[in-house]
């Protein structure tokens, strides 16, 4: 299951964010009915004025060894579903995503 798409410049990300979760933690890729895969994340932050967007690009960030700045949220700004563009080597922030994910 591949909750990402390589691009020229890195990876087009797909997550499922929780907000207000009690920890903030990567709990893998989740099936959804019509198909797609999404990474699952939970956040502690709460979703007002871009705080949990900013606790989700901070610990991807950390997970796929990349500074936050090289992450963006290209679509889904204020719904659970996002499109995250991080730019990178594809294949080594393949391994990096692979090795902090949960099965």
């Amino acid at each position: 299951m591949q909750c990402y798409r390589l691009s020229p410049s890195g990876l087009s990300l797909f997550v499922r964010v929780t907000p207000n979760a009690g920890r903030d933690a990567i709990e893998g890729v989740a099936l959804r009915d019509d198909g797609t895969a999404m990474l699952r994340v939970r956040v502690s932050a709460v979703p007002d004025k871009g705080k949990a967007n900013a606790a989700v690009i901070a610990l991807l960030a950390k997970a796929l060894g990349v500074p936050k700045s090289s992450i963006t949220v290209t679509s889904g700004e204020t719904s659970r579903m996002k499109t995250l563009a991080v730019v990178g080597d594809g294949p080594t922030l393949i391994a990096a995503l692979s090795k902090n994910t949960p099965t």
